[in-house]
């Protein structure tokens, strides 16, 4: 059976190709939107690792991992925490709050290409995001170790 991953992540865009790049790697994809769908979601049906964007509505993420980690039947599902900006602060934080990694979305958002550019271009342009998307697929899989 292939490990499940709980994605929580609130844009619809960024949500299909994280979930695109998880289920093509194998992995079985869960997705929800919010803070507290979240928990709900760990708690019924506990993920093998979950994928947590920082920035969510009612709950962020930061307040979802912390809430996660110091919960007995939770604290041991591996979190990785993804956020639109690359910041030492905002990777202390997530670590902070019990994140087990930490990554920049922007590695893998499609919508600020410019895909008018010629093929070579693109072609380059997709090799990075299949270079990023073996990093990110490479911490998954170190979590789950």
């Amino acid at each position: 059976m292939s490990p499940s991953v709980l994605l929580v992540e609130d844009s619809p865009t960024q949500a299909k190709q994280i979930s695109d790049i998880l289920a093509e790697a194998g992995f079985q994809v869960r997705h929800v939107t919010d803070g507290p769908e979240a928990i709900q979601q760990v708690l019924s049906d506990r993920p093998d690792l979950i994928v947590l964007d920082v920035r969510l509505p009612t709950m962020d993420g930061y307040q979802v991992c912390a809430r996660l980690k110091r919960n007995p039947d939770t604290k041991k599902i591996p979190i990785i925490m993804l956020t639109s900006q690359d910041s030492a602060k905002q990777t202390m934080a997530g670590l902070q709050s019990g994140a087990d990694d930490y990554i920049a979305k922007d590695e893998f958002a499609l919508e600020n290409s410019d895909l008018t550019t010629e093929s070579t271009q693109n072609r380059t342009m997709h090799e990075c995001l299949f270079e990023s998307s073996l990093v990110f697929i490479g911490k998954i899989e170190h979590c789950l170790l």
